[in-house]
C-alpha cells in the first residue's frame, strides 16, 4: 500500500545521509575523527566523495588541524638541475623512509627564472618575481594549493623583483628590495594582505639592493646585504613593525652572520661555510657568538641552506644530501636519507618550511 509519510521519511534519510561526512555520524564527529588521518593519505581521502574532497580542500580542514596540533610539517626545496631549468622537491620528516619526492607541475613561465621569492602563507606556497637571461625582473607571481594540488596565478608585486629578500610576518608577505627593472625602485618593499589579495609599496633608503639572507628574529625582519669589500664587515638592517622602518641592524648582532641562518626560540644559529662548515650561535643575553662545532664534510655538501622545524633545523646541501640537528641536544647530527636522480641538484634559493595541507 502506498504510504506517503513512509517514502518521505526515506527520502529524507537517503539525503542527509549523502550530506553527511560518515553516515549515522554527525559532522562534528565525522571532522573530529577524518581531521587525525595522517597527511599522507589525504589524496586518498579526497577520492572517496565529493564531500569529503571538498572538506579536505577547505579552510575549515586547514583550520581544524592547526587548532588542535594535527598539522604536519613537510618541507619543500626549490632546486636547478643541470639543465638549468627549475624543479621541487618535498620531504616529509616523519615518513620512515625520510626521502626527498620530485613534485611536478611547476609553472611553464618560471622554469629558467633565476633570483624569485619563494614564500608560504597557510597553506599556500608562493613564487615571487625572478628574472631571466632574455627577461627582465617581473612581477609576476603564482600561487600553489597544497590541498588543491594546483598553481594559479596570483596578484602581482607592485614593482618587478628579482634577487630580494622575502619573509612573512604577522600573516602578511614581505618582498623586499633586490634588483627590478628600470623603472622600479631598489629601496622599497612589498607586503601583501592575504584579506584583501593585494600588495602596498613602500620605500626606505635603508634598504640596499644587494640582499643575500634574511631571517624573522623577536618580530622583525633582519636583512644581511652584501660585504662591504673595502671592510669585510657584514652589514644589515633590520624592519621595526611598529614604525615601519628600516634601521641599522646592531654591529656585534650581525659580525658572525655570514652564512644561512635560522631562529630557533628566538635564538639565531648561522651556518658559517666559509672554511668547511661551522655552526654559529648569538647568546642574545651575553651579546656574543658562541661556537656550537663542525659539520663534518662527509655529512654535507656546501652550498647549503637552512630550514627549522619545532627544535631541529635541517641542512640540505648538493645533490639534496640532508642532516638533521636537534638543538636540544647539540651532540645529536642524524643523516637522513636522499633521493639520487641521473642529475645532481643543487639549491639555488632559499628552502622554506610550512604547514599546509596536501
Amino acid at each position: 500500500m502506498y504510504q506517503p509519510g513512509v517514502v518521505l521519511e526515506g527520502i529524507n534519510q537517503m539525503e542527509l545521509s549523502q550530506q553527511s561526512l560518515i553516515s549515522g555520524f554527525p559532522d562534528d564527529i565525522a571532522l573530529f575523527c577524518l581531521a587525525r588521518v595522517p597527511r599522507k593519505y589525504h589524496t586518498l581521502l579526497k577520492c572517496v566523495s565529493k564531500r569529503w574532497r571538498d572538506v579536505v580542500c577547505s579552510e575549515e580542514w586547514h583550520s581544524y588541524r592547526q587548532k588542535h596540533k594535527l598539522d604536519e610539517t613537510w618541507i619543500y626545496a626549490l632546486c636547478r638541475d643541470k639543465l638549468d631549468q627549475l624543479c621541487w622537491y618535498v620531504l616529509d620528516p616523519n615518513s620512515s623512509r625520510r626521502s626527498w619526492k620530485l613534485v611536478h607541475g611547476l609553472p611553464p613561465r618560471v622554469l629558467k627564472r633565476k633570483g624569485m621569492g619563494f614564500e608560504v602563507l597557510g597553506k599556500k606556497v608562493y613564487l615571487l618575481g625572478g628574472c631571466g637571461w632574455c627577461e627582465d625582473a617581473t612581477g609576476e607571481v603564482y600561487c600553489y594549493d597544497a590541498s588543491l594540488n594546483a598553481w594559479s596565478e596570483a596578484s602581482p608585486l607592485s614593482t618587478a623583483r628579482c634577487y630580494f629578500a622575502c619573509e612573512v610576518l604577522d600573516g602578511k608577505i614581505y618582498s623586499i628590495g633586490g634588483l627590478g627593472s628600470n623603472s622600479s625602485d631598489p629601496h622599497s618593499w612589498d607586503i601583501y594582505d592575504p584579506c584583501t589579495n593585494s600588495w602596498k609599496f613602500h620605500s626606505d633608503p635603508n634598504i640596499v639592493p644587494e640582499i643575500e639572507d634574511s631571517v624573522v628574529m623577536d618580530g622583525k625582519i633582519y636583512i644581511r646585504c652584501g660585504t662591504s669589500a673595502v671592510t669585510s664587515h657584514v652589514y644589515a638592517v633590520v624592519y621595526e613593525p611598529s614604525s615601519g622602518t628600516w634601521q641599522h641592524a646592531d654591529a656585534d648582532m650581525v659580525a658572525c652572520w655570514r652564512g644561512p641562518a635560522v631562529v630557533i626560540d628566538g635564538t639565531l644559529y648561522v651556518l658559517d661555510q666559509s672554511s668547511g662548515t661551522r655552526l654559529m650561535m648569538w647568546q642574545k643575553e651575553s651579546r656574543e657568538w658562541i661556537p656550537v662545532g663542525r659539520l663534518s664534510s662527509l655529512l654535507t655538501r656546501p652550498p647549503c641552506q637552512l630550514v627549522a622545524i619545532g627544535k631541529k633545523f635541517y641542512v640540505v646541501g648538493k645533490g639534496l644530501s640532508t642532516i638533521m640537528f636537534d638543538v636540544e641536544n647539540v651532540s645529536s647530527v642524524y643523516m637522513l636519507g636522499c633521493i639520487w636522480t641521473s642529475h645532481e641538484h643543487e639549491i639555488i634559493h632559499k628552502i622554506c618550511w610550512f604547514t599546509i595541507l596536501d
